[in-house]
Order: C-alpha cells, then sequence, then structure tokens
C-alpha cells in the first residue's frame, strides 16, 4: 500500500517536473526617487527623531542607511508604512507569546494547560 502510494506521488512528480508552466515577466510601476524621498521625510519627523534616540540610534545614521536602501527596499517601506502597527507586536504576537509562555511553563511543570505536553521533572 505505502509502496504504490511512493510510485504514484514519485510519478506525480516527475509529471509536475516534465510540464512546461508558463511564466510572466512585467515592469513593476515604482518611482524609487519619491519612495526615498518618502523615506528621508519619516526620518525627517521630530518625533520619529525622539522614538530613535530614545532606542540609542543616531538619527543621522538612520539617515544615512536610509540613503543606502535599494529601491525595492524603500518601495516595501513605502507600501507598508500604513499598515505597520503603531508600536508593539500586534494581536498576532501577542496570542504566540501567550502561547509559548504557557507551553514553557507546562513543560517545566508549573501548570498544565495542553495535554501534549509532559512535565520535563
Amino acid at each position: 500500500m505505502i509502496a504504490q502510494l511512493r510510485r504514484v506521488v514519485a510519478r506525480l512528480l516527475i509529471l509536475t517536473l516534465a510540464l512546461p508552466f508558463p511564466a510572466h515577466a512585467g515592469l513593476v510601476a515604482t518611482d524609487a526617487a519619491l519612495d526615498h524621498q518618502r523615506v528621508g521625510q519619516l526620518l525627517e519627523r521630530a518625533d520619529v527623531q525622539e522614538l530613535l534616540r530614545a532606542r540609542g540610534v543616531d538619527p543621522a545614521e538612520a539617515r544615512m542607511r536610509a540613503a543606502a536602501l535599494t529601491d525595492a527596499e524603500a518601495a516595501q517601506i513605502v507600501s507598508n508604512i500604513e499598515e505597520l502597527p503603531a508600536g508593539g507586536v500586534g494581536i498576532i504576537g501577542a496570542i504566540l507569546i501567550v502561547f509559548l509562555v504557557l507551553l514553557l511553563t507546562d513543560i517545566l511543570g508549573y501548570t498544565k494547560v495542553f495535554p501534549f505536553t509532559k512535565p520535563a521533572r
């Protein structure tokens, strides 16, 4: 039974590798100069500079690094700037942190939340 399944999967893999799949390449419309300018304007804001200093980053060094961004990196930052959280890790991150803490306490034997863990003691 397993040998037959392996043969079927192998044949499907061979078939998918042998078939040519069409590819489409096109130009991505971005204006790199505007993207770099937007990142530069963001770094010029007083509140951003204050946050950089609070985290131990020199604003002048941040501007130099921003100037060294590739066009794709600058475009990605500009396209995601409105979607990025204002601070913190977001709801998914908070859920993940809570899950990991509970999992760790289960493994250490302090709690018994998950039935699939076995205490280390």
